[in-house]
């Protein structure tokens, strides 16, 4: 009879790791100061400690956390950051090193205390920086370029990369350290399965080429793998000819289990939908958010009649592309589409846009509320993904329950199902484990005085999930244990902790995400 004594591959890990701990040397400085090296010939003009700098390095989008680091390096090449990180980790104790792209992170994630955040965005070129391959149909792009960068410029090759995220002035390698989703998501996956290579500097200094066929443990490790074991400087993205124009409708529900059914007909059925997104619509006023621009002014009254009725009402926004050899067929394809599903009649909206002012249509939001100084104020959000089975407690739970009941949520919150299918489980982003689960995103704006509410919020919705073991994992996450991150990780820890001792042993790199304290 087999023995249960003996550890398990976790437990030799805990050992392993608080054996390691006590062997370290104790130091009296945790690191040799990023700024004793500010007159290192190799950073000259480029490293700085000047306070503008830093004090904007500290904070991030979410406006909830500052951190400061020690300098910022502005490099002008991919070397200065392998020399960088070279410096730190052949250092008897290495210094904190986080790559920071458009900083919109909402926890610090891009945060290197007493460190150096590496300002990526300091490496565009206009000139250079992307590279596109017509009869390969994908473009080689330095990482610090905003996805509106690529899109405007593909286009002109009359091009266009296939899966996006919501809002376009995000860094490829930011979005590709996280999963990148969206409406697409559903039909091309999320942008980590839509690259076909990628440069990496490890935590070691070393930069290697990687992809499927090679270095593929470092290739799938860093794809999601939220800057844990290298900086992405390059990416092979897919490509496909690029549409013209987007027919786009939205259609309203008083009916959860119809929306939900709905949704998850339409992402079922190949060939159809370019994009799906689903989100709610709550009973605290007039829609107010840069989402009512959805709707004609004149079913303003008519919309929030029905969600003061209801409570709680719920929005189908999906999308065809088409082109000039397209657009005959796309009307009636629209109109049949309409026609199966089970939403309230009277409430369907359509537009006709060009393909560029629909991915790019958060942007009118953005300079809108900029406008009011409504942009840079605190985001404490929420991304979850929900399993399919869970969703209709959540619906019960949460959106009619705690988020009615606190009467404070302002923002989109977003709920549409992608196929698990669509991601590969090499990559390090976590998902649940059924075929179909749900993204859930709490998109609030708050105020400097009270974004801690929210916050309070946030927690009470994670607590309900977790005593109603509905398997919830966070999208964009931050726990702040590594107790969090082990239950977030599940069986992936181990191979997630393997990965960071290969490529990133000193625990240089990332620190802000908080994984390895």
């Amino acid at each position: 009879m087999a023995s249960n004594n003996f550890p398990s591959q976790s437990h030799l890990l805990v050992i392993i790791i608080f054996i390691t701990t006590l062997l370290t040397p104790i130091t009296t400085n945790t690191s040799p100061q990023p700024w004793n090296i500010l007159s290192n010939d190799n950073f000259a003009g480029k490293l700085t400690s000047a306070s503008s700098s830093v004090e904007a390095a500290s904070i991030d989008f979410g406006h909830v956390t500052k951190i400061l680091p020690s300098a910022v390096l502005n490099p002008s090449s991919v070397q200065d950051i392998i020399d960088l990180i070279k410096l730190s980790f052949d250092s008897q104790s290495s210094f904190p090193i986080a790559a920071r792209g458009h900083g919109h992170s909402f926890r610090g994630q891009a945060a290197a205390k007493d460190g150096v955040v590496v300002n990526m965005r300091s490496m565009v070129n206009e000139d250079r920086g992307i590279k596109v391959s017509r009869t390969g149909l994908y473009a080689d792009v330095d990482t610090a370029w905003l996805w509106i960068e690529v899109l405007n410029k593909t286009l002109e090759l009359g091009l266009t990369p296939v899966s996006w995220t919501d809002y376009l002035y995000l860094t490829v390698g930011g979005t590709l350290s996280n999963g990148g989703i969206s409406g697409q998501t559903s039909r091309y996956g999320p942008q980590i399965s839509n690259v076909l290579e990628l440069d990496i500097i490890t935590g070691k200094g070393e930069i290697a080429t990687c992809s499927n066929d090679m270095n593929s443990d470092l290739f799938y490790a860093a794809l999601g793998g939220l800057g844990q074991f290298g900086i992405i400087t390059r990416a092979r993205i897919k490509l496909e000819l690029a549409p013209k124009r987007a027919k786009w409708l939205r259609f309203l529900y008083t009916d959860f289990s119809e929306f939900t059914r709905d949704q998850e007909r339409l992402i079922s059925e190949a060939g159809g939908l370019h994009f799906l997104e689903g989100s709610v619509m709550l009973d605290h006023g007039p829609p107010d958010n840069w989402r009512s621009t959805y709707y004609p002014p004149s079913d303003h009254l008519r919309i929030v009649s029905m969600i003061k009725r209801h409570r709680v009402i719920y929005c189908l926004e999906v999308v065809k592309y088409y082109d000039e050899f397209s657009q005959h067929s796309v009307n009636e394809e629209m109109e049949e589409l309409s026609e199966s599903l089970n939403f309230v009649r009277g409430f369907v909206y359509e537009k006709d846009v060009t393909y560029i002012d629909f991915l790019n249509r958060v942007r009118t939001g953005e300079l809108n509320l900029k406008s009011k100084g409504q942009w840079d104020v605190p985001h404490p959000w929420l991304n979850l993904f929900v399993p399919k089975s869970q969703i209709s407690r959540f619906d019960y739970g949460v959106f009619k329950g705690i988020i009615l009941r606190n009467n404070i949520t302002t923002g989109p919150l977003l709920v549409y199902p992608m196929k698990r299918i669509m991601w590969n489980d090499q990559m390090s982003t976590a998902i649940p484990e059924e075929d179909v689960f749900y993204a859930v995103g709490f998109l609030r704006s708050a105020e400097f005085d009270n974004w801690e509410a929210y916050d309070k919020e946030n927690m009470e919705v994670l607590m309900f999930c977790e005593d109603a073991k509905m398997d919830v994992i966070q999208y964009l996450p931050y726990h702040a244990s590594q107790e969090g991150w082990v239950r977030h990780f599940g069986p992936r820890w181990n191979t997630f902790v393997e990965r960071k001792y290969k490529y990133d042993p000193k625990m240089i790199l990332s620190p802000g995400q908080n994984i390895f304290q």
